[in-house]
């Protein structure tokens, strides 16, 4: 490895969040080398150990410790920039002092402006996270009110149906439709009400009638100008992305 050329690491659980800041960090800094990519806290942490990167990009919630966790452990020895989906926690990382932020799904124009703010801090020691993780460490309690389960109806019976398989809700008249990758269900629950108790970072809503589970998406089809499609890993068909949604896939 090359000691001259700054060093990162990215710490996110959504490959397809993952991705994309890496291809935006191509672009805006060729310079910069990726030593490191973690899919949770703990592994995050374990890799610093390895590398040692002088930069770190934390998701604010991860599975096992969270960004903030992670930077309270390394936060003195690299610079922090924070991702995440929520503005209330961005916001109040800023004000509380820390490297930037960034808001998912990650943008080039606001990235390259946060390249610049690292680069000029590049010389100096890193900021003092301390205060930014006791902030934001009592904002991550409603992860545990999200919903982990669906009670859905599947013939005759009434079956657990974890979120996290869930590749698409769906309106469906009275219902909605909870598709899986080999099946589907039904629920009375409206699509409003889902979307109040689904993590915004995990699911997201492209379309008055639909919600996307992110990490099942395989990719954008647009068509034309006006017209994009979001594309399934194990899904064949292709659901329209409203213009109100579409910004969410701005440069995918």
């Amino acid at each position: 490895m090359n000691d001259s050329r700054p060093t990162a690491m990215i710490a996110e659980d959504e490959p397809l969040m993952r991705e994309r800041l890496k291809d935006r960090l191509a672009q805006v800094w060729p310079e910069l080398e990726i030593v490191a990519e973690a899919t949770d806290g703990d592994e995050a942490l374990a890799l610093f150990d390895i590398h040692k990167p002088r930069i770190a990009f934390l998701d604010i919630r991860m599975p096992g410790r969270t960004g903030l966790e992670v930077a309270a452990a390394i936060g003195d020895e690299c610079h922090v920039v924070f991702t995440t989906a929520y503005d209330q926690y961005a916001l109040a990382a800023f004000d509380a002092g820390a490297m930037d932020y960034l808001l998912k799904p990650v943008e080039t124009e606001r990235l390259a402006q946060t390249v610049e703010r690292v680069k000029a801090k590049l010389a100096s020691a890193p900021a003092d996270l301390s205060r930014i993780v006791a902030a934001l460490g009592g904002r991550l309690a409603p992860e545990a009110s999200r919903l982990r389960w669906i009670k859905a109806a599947v013939g005759k019976q009434i079956k657990l149906i974890p979120v996290d398989d869930v590749v698409y809700f769906q309106s469906d008249t009275k219902y909605t439709r909870v598709v899986l990758a080999q099946s589907e269900a039904l629920i009375r629950t409206p699509l409003k009400d889902l979307v109040a108790g689904l993590d915004p970072e995990r699911f997201w809503q492209i379309h008055r009638g639909t919600i996307v589970n992110v990490s099942q998406l395989a990719g954008v089809l647009r068509e034309d100008a006006e017209r994009q499609f979001a594309l399934f890993r194990s899904r064949p068909e292709k659901l329209p992305i409203s213009r109100q949604f579409a910004h969410l896939f701005k440069q995918m």
